[in-house]
């Protein structure tokens, strides 16, 4: 057997991926682990997983692959700093240290982490993404599009994949970036970047669009291909500490929010206006890879891609009759791209038929650990906790008995879901007929924005008694609208529930 080891690991979203012959067997985020959110360091807790879970220690390793090129990363920093001098030294003192001592050596961090004493192979971080989208997807052939902030150089890409290959056609490059426009957005708002892009999501269907043809007209030139440059006299993260200057702060009336700070309407217009700006350039770049592929089929990956109202768009109104979104769509995908590629690209290996039936390779999402009643029991007694043992049946039926009484009950089983949705694995689960549960779950449990949304789940036979959708979406990455003979409207005759409100 061959047994590929994947590492996505110092940026944001560290992962670790184990492939065997072909054959995604686990995988997991090193945040899981650490409970660090967003853990950038070496996936130390993730690869033990993957090994444990496949039963080989180390020396049992073939290949070890890393999601991205270091150097190339560098040079584009490098070149930035030149271009930008001397607006960049304070940006350019604060990282280089952090290069000189660490991600210049990413080789022999990894060949020290990992004890792997063969030739470690690195694939570019577009690549990753696009083998990410098409390996596992369900599809013998399809056009591939991978978007987010920044790779090396690229910032999205569009290729094609068929059989074992994909090749990537075309891409936009840094600073002109979709992914860094919608941060810069999430910075300006008062929300991490890097995190917190998810937040604007959420925050947009409650404002209006009324700065969409400002930013059209002042920050971006999109075209009808999808390319788009930014004008950078707006932007300070090509060179800077922060993602926007005060030219920014000038056009859209005031400083950036702070984070913690009261939310106003001007951050929900803010959201709203940028959401649909990327949605028209989502749009706009699929129907380019559909001209240039020729493909009926399309895959996504990048951390864009976890934008799924986006994607509900891509699906409704693009050209497309098939859409496949790789569930760890941002970074920690990348571990799984990188070890594909390697088994199909460097080693040439057939792609496998097995699963192309309708039904893609990534088992659901569900590829990191899982623990037996005995391992869940000794956990509660260490705590001192009060529980009880029921059956299968049992938990069912009081479970279902607690939510129709307006509780929230938390869902533990099986293996943990990898990428950043839970999928009903690790899961907290409320009547959506209630509506305060929103609120609730909201506030006095998970102690986070009232204004972010829950994900609904149906049987995949009755989707189109509540959606305007056909498709299944396992892996909580489409939006779809209410269907209208079950959207509850208000007062004021605006939507309740469905794509706007």
């Amino acid at each position: 057997m061959t047994y590929i080891l994947g590492i996505s690991a110092f940026y944001h979203d560290a992962a670790a991926c184990l492939v065997r012959d072909g054959e995604i067997i686990a995988a997991a985020q090193e945040e899981r682990f650490t409970r660090k959110k967003h853990d950038e360091s070496f996936p130390e807790n993730a690869v033990q997983f993957c090994l444990d879970h496949a039963g080989i220690d180390r020396e049992q390793i073939d290949h070890v692959a890393f999601y991205d090129k270091p150097l190339l990363t560098f040079e584009r920093l490098l070149e930035t700093y030149i271009d930008y001098a001397p607006s960049g030294f304070r940006s350019f003192l604060k990282a280089m240290p952090v290069w000189m001592t660490e991600k210049l050596w990413t080789r022999e961090t990894l060949a020290r982490e990992t004890g792997f004493e063969g030739k470690i192979l690195f694939t570019e971080h577009h690549e990753s993404h696009a083998a990410s989208a098409f390996y596992p997807s369900p599809f013998e052939s399809a056009a591939i599009l991978t978007i987010d902030g920044v790779g090396e150089w690229a910032t999205s890409s569009v290729g094609v994949g068929r059989g074992n290959r994909v090749e990537l056609l075309s891409e936009l490059r840094f600073p002109h970036s979709l992914g860094l426009l919608y941060s810069a957005f999430t910075y300006f708002t008062g929300f991490k970047v890097n995190s917190g892009e998810y937040k604007l999501m959420g925050l947009a269907p409650y404002g209006e669009p009324i700065y969409t043809q400002k930013i059209l007209d002042e920050l971006i030139d999109l075209r009808d291909d999808g390319s788009l440059r930014l004008n950078m006299q707006y932007f300070n993260f090509a060179a800077g500490l922060t993602m926007t200057n005060d030219a920014f702060a000038g056009l859209f009336g005031g400083p950036a929010r702070k984070s913690e700070s009261e939310i106003t309407q001007r951050e929900m217009d803010l959201a709203r206006s940028v959401q649909e700006v990327t949605e028209i350039a989502m749009l706009r770049m699929a129907d380019y890879a559909h001209r240039e592929t020729g493909e009926k089929n399309l895959c996504l990956a990048g951390g864009v891609a976890l934008n799924c109202v986006g994607n509900g768009r891509i699906l409704r109104e693009g050209p497309f009759e098939n859409l496949w979104i790789q569930p760890a769509a941002g970074d920690a995908g990348g571990a799984v791209g990188a070890a594909l590629s390697v088994w199909h690209q460097y080693l040439g290996n057939e792609q496998s038929i097995e699963h192309r039936t309708g039904k893609d390779a990534m088992s659901g999402s569900y590829l990191g650990p899982s623990f037996s009643t005995g391992e869940i029991r000794s956990s509660l007694d260490a705590a001192g906790a009060v529980y009880y043992e029921h059956d299968v049946m049992e938990i069912v039926e009081r479970t279902a008995n607690q939510l129709s009484e307006g509780k929230v009950v938390g869902w533990f089983q099986g293996r943990m879901e990898f990428g950043p949705r839970a999928l009903g694995n690790r899961s907290i689960l409320g009547d959506p007929r209630s509506p305060e549960m929103q609120r609730q779950m909201n506030l006095k449990i998970k102690y986070r924005e009232s204004f972010r949304p829950f994900a609904p789940a149906v049987l995949r036979e009755r989707v189109t008694d509540f959606f305007e959708i056909t498709d299944a979406s396992p892996y909580m990455l489409l939006v779809a609208p209410v269907s209208e003979k079950v959207r509850v409207v208000d007062e004021t005759g605006h939507n309740v529930a469905g794509l706007d409100k």
